[in-house]
């Protein structure tokens, strides 16, 4: 088992950076497709961006150019690099991880989650 912890949300300004991370114990975050999805109130939970265990990247058209994503093998870290925040990136941001397939962008593929950071754009 994996356990995950995110970190790094806060206030910031539209047109802000803000980098998240999620710290993985127990495993290896390079053995897992790791992903970070994040919920609005009042809305569904979507996917963000994923690293699946070769490398490889995706991301929601939302965020593509803006946001970046990037594994730390020395510190088993999930890294969330956001720039030119806007009001709408507002959510709960979560870490999550595939042991078994490729992730994906449906949330149910992931069976292990953090509990979530607070990010908040104010405009």
């Amino acid at each position: 088992q994996v356990q995950l912890v995110e970190s790094g949300g806060g206030l910031v300004q539209a047109g802000g950076s803000l980098r998240l991370s999620c710290a993985a114990s127990g495993r290896t975050v390079s053995m897992y497709t790791a992903a970070w999805f994040r919920q609005a109130p009042g809305k569904e939970r979507e996917f963000v961006a994923k690293m699946s265990r070769t490398g490889g990247n995706d991301y929601a058209a939302s965020v593509k150019g803006r946001f970046s994503i990037s594994r730390d093998n020395v510190k088993n870290t999930i890294n969330l690099q956001m720039n030119s925040l806007k009001p709408e990136d507002t959510a709960v941001y979560y870490c999550a991880a595939d042991s078994i397939g490729d992730g994906g962008r449906w949330p149910n593929n992931y069976d292990y989650w953090g509990r979530g950071t607070q990010v908040t754009v104010s405009s």
